[in-house]
């Protein structure tokens, strides 16, 4: 019989067994087993390398909301800041600021009123 005819009937051609050399005993490393093994342990290698950076990551995502809530704050300050500012503007804002101090101009008398709050 050709090999033609033998695959079309169903046989299967098998490789021949290895012959064993006399004092060499078989192997009894499962090499498939090796193989997988191994790659479980490289794959969680490459995870547990990725797990640090992700960590960083969050934590940086994190401090810029912290950060974002922090400047309109900042924001706010200023605008109160530039407010108060245009109020000084005028010649008479520091004699006015002076007489809510209760201090006094030369050649004026301060007196006191009691009885005049509630």
């Amino acid at each position: 019989m050709s090999t033609r005819a033998q695959s079309a009937s169903g046989y299967r051609l098998r490789p021949a067994p290895r012959p064993r050399t006399q004092g060499r005993p078989a192997s009894r490393v499962h090499w498939d087993k090796v193989g997988r093994v191994t790659l479980v342990i490289v794959l969680f290698l490459v995870l547990a390398s990725y797990v640090g950076p992700s960590l960083k990551f969050f934590d940086a995502w994190r401090g810029s909301h912290t950060e974002h809530a922090s400047l309109a704050q900042l924001r706010d300050l200023n605008a109160k800041l530039k407010a108060r500012i245009a109020t000084l503007d005028g010649s008479d804002a520091a004699e006015r600021a002076a007489r809510k101090q209760g201090l006094v101009a030369l050649g004026e008398r301060a007196y006191t009123i009691h009885g005049l709050g509630h």
